[in-house]
């Protein structure tokens, strides 16, 4: 059966891993995780990520989770824009998360980035996630 929100079970993954205490999780491959994943990992989120070929030619993405003092080092991390509900934004109009200690992952027409990135480069986008 067809998956109706990739990325939304990528972050679900990673939050029942943190709540396990992994320190490597697994999920199918696809170039937006992978480039959450980049972010996520440019902004110290988590450890490393990597593609990696599995079974019968499908490559999977190992996510490997970062800790802190015993803690998961991301606190909350939740999906904004849905498949029943997307979510768009403008540079002027990109909401701050926590007041700025938290990020949002955007993805623009010059590709996912952070949302400090996305007013930096002075583009706007769909709002994917908000990790803090």
């Amino acid at each position: 059966m067809a998956m109706s929100d990739p990325l939304g079970d990528m972050l679900t993954r990673i939050r029942n891993g943190q709540m396990a205490n992994k320190s490597v999780i697994e999920c199918p491959f696809s170039k937006l995780r992978e480039n959450v994943c980049k972010v996520l990992a440019d902004e110290g989120f988590i450890r490393a990520y990597k593609a990696e070929d599995g079974e019968n030619n499908k490559k999977n993405l190992l996510i490997e989770l970062k800790y802190a003092e015993g803690r998961g080092v991301i606190r909350k991390l939740d999906r904004v824009s849905k498949p029943g509900r997307r979510v768009y934004t403008s540079m002027k109009d990109m909401p701050r998360f926590y007041n700025g200690l938290g990020i949002l992952i955007v993805s623009t027409p010059r590709g996912v980035m952070a949302d400090h990135a996305a007013r930096d480069a002075n583009v706007g986008g769909e709002v994917l996630c908000q990790v803090f």
